[in-house]
């Protein structure tokens, strides 16, 4: 009589790891001005690394509702994967250790990959986009500029969309693969205009053919299950503004420029 066949064991995917595995807290990331926790989860055999932000560790903000800063992650990922461009790890809403959080993928930074830079000259080199000039001490200034790079182009877009506050340099991962990610999206989808941001540089140039077309099929998207999706995420103001800021992105063709009302780059900016 032959053995029984042996059924090798289901792949989960990376979404039910964050989702149902099981949350073990290694550490914790002391500079960050919310409860940030570096976690493994795992299930079935497998385990990956992640980040974990319970609702409960948030620091209170003005202008911003209490205990919304992990459902705004959650929200910035869910518009990030309707683009296709992936640009947010994957993030899920889920219970842990110290109750209700978001738990996201945890990316290795891949070294080497120069995103931000200071120069002391007062139009950037080709291959790269202003973004203002920086004190530096000493009554100096200096040109602080970004890569002209298709990628930081498209996170760019996506800020714009979800009205991202603050879009500093530590918030940006170059990963394996030349993939580039966003981190750090909890204060995002304010019904008011609060985008501050590193990636001015683009300001007032027109949209490229591929943003268009990927702006459409959002606009789309928010009117059926994506738009379903965010509403148990942000209000339902927030979520016709965010409806509004993608019809205003279409019909200027262009990308935003800095409203003068709003501090437009984050501080600290890196």
């Amino acid at each position: 009589m032959s053995a029984p066949e042996r059924i090798p064991p289901r792949s989960v995917t990376t979404a039910e790891l964050l989702t149902r595995g099981e949350l073990t807290v290694r550490g914790q990331i002391r500079d960050a001005s919310n409860a940030v926790l570096q976690c493994s989860v795992a299930s079935e055999g497998q385990e990956l690394l992640c980040v974990y932000k319970p609702v409960r560790g948030e620091r209170p903000l003005w202008d911003f509702p209490d205990g919304t800063l992990a459902q705004r992650e959650v929200a910035a990922y869910e518009v990030s994967e309707a683009t296709g461009w992936g640009l947010v790890p994957p993030t899920v809403l889920r219970d842990g250790p110290y109750g209700e959080g978001m738990c996201q993928l945890w990316i290795e930074g891949v070294a080497g990959t120069e995103l931000l830079a200071l120069v002391d000259a007062e139009e950037p080199e080709p291959g790269w986009k202003a973004i203002g000039l920086a004190d530096v001490g000493e009554g100096k200034t200096a040109l602080l500029v970004h890569a002209d790079d298709e990628r930081l182009r498209r996170l760019a877009v996506l800020d714009a969309v979800i009205n991202n506050a603050d879009r500093k340099g530590g918030h940006l991962l170059p990963a394996e693969g030349d993939r580039l990610y966003g981190i750090d999206h909890g204060v995002t989808f304010n019904a008011e205009n609060k985008l501050r941001t590193l990636l001015w540089g683009w300001a007032g140039e027109p949209l490229t053919g591929e943003a268009v077309e990927v702006l459409k099929s959002l606009r789309e998207a928010l009117s059926g299950d994506l738009g379903t999706r965010l509403a148990a995420l942000i209000t339902a103001a927030e979520l016709d503004a965010t409806r509004a800021r993608v019809d205003d992105l279409l019909a200027t063709g262009r990308h935003p420029e800095p409203s003068g009302e709003w501090p437009a780059i984050p501080w600290p900016p890196v």
